[in-house]
């Protein structure tokens, strides 16, 4: 068995009284979709934010590939393959989907932005964001302006501007939020078409595209894992019905910690 690109031992954070994080242990294996579910307030986004190194944990250690990354920045993390898209959500309206993706390009190379309208024309930057918008399947819409673009594309292009910064694991934080049907089917065939290609970890309330997407699930309530595992055994298991689905079992409530 691969060793895992992830691994998360006994994370918390708390904030007050409220434990959004309870002792979280998770591994992700290389090429997988994890996908982490949860009722509102589960500790899901707290989660993703320690990962990308945005909120500090107060106990636990996260190793990535191997590395201990608990105490990095998240400009490391993002240095050693590990991207979050809402990090990049802040589209430049005024420019191309194109030109933005160039941006994050340059971005994750390092190089300055003081000639950014002329670096936007370098066929090093342009040829590796056309890779990325091809495969998030808006290569042809690549001269676009971004506000002429629609919601869903919106967030195709940030996970092409994700991809464009040569990730080994994708954050993904509710990427199918505020879409409609067409969309979120658009959105799931894409991400389909990254399996085995990018490891993902997926936030997500649209439960269709969570089984349609993920290889193994894990439940957050109150902070605290309830259950993961593969699709099918998480989809029956008790707890899991109750806490998420508001299902009881046989009458009986079935009791978690």
């Amino acid at each position: 068995m691969a060793e895992p690109l992830l691994q998360v031992d006994g994370l918390t954070k708390r904030f007050g009284g409220v434990v959004p994080a309870d002792a979280i242990t998770l591994t992700i294996a290389p090429g997988e979709v994890h996908a982490v579910i949860g009722p509102n307030g589960a500790g899901k986004t707290t989660l993703i934010g320690l990962l990308s190194g945005e909120i500090p944990p107060h106990q636990g250690r996260i190793h990535f590939d191997g590395v201990d990354i608990t105490q990095l920045p998240v400009y490391r993390r993002s240095r050693l393959g590990l991207a979050r898209s809402f990090q990049i959500t802040s589209l430049l309206t005024g420019f191309t989907a194109l030109d933005n993706v160039a941006l994050a390009v340059q971005a994750h190379r390092g190089h300055s932005f003081r000639f950014w309208r002329d670096a936007r024309r370098e066929q090093h930057l342009r040829e590796p964001a056309l890779a990325a918008l091809d495969r998030v399947g808006l290569a042809e819409r690549a001269d676009v302006r971004v506000e002429r673009l629609s919601h869903g594309e919106h967030r195709q292009l940030e996970i092409a501007m994700a991809l464009a910064m040569e990730p080994r694991l994708l954050l993904l934080d509710e990427p199918m939020a505020g879409m409609g049907p067409d969309e979120s089917a658009q959105m799931v065939r894409m991400l389909q078409k990254l399996k085995g290609n990018v490891t993902i970890m997926l936030v997500e309330h649209d439960m269709e595209a969570v089984f349609a997407l993920a290889d193994r699930l894990t439940v957050l309530v109150y902070g605290r894992i309830i259950a993961s595992g593969d699709p099918a055994a998480v989809r029956e298991d008790a707890a899991v019905r109750q806490a998420y689905l508001g299902e009881k079992d046989g009458g009986q409530g079935a009791r978690h910690g």
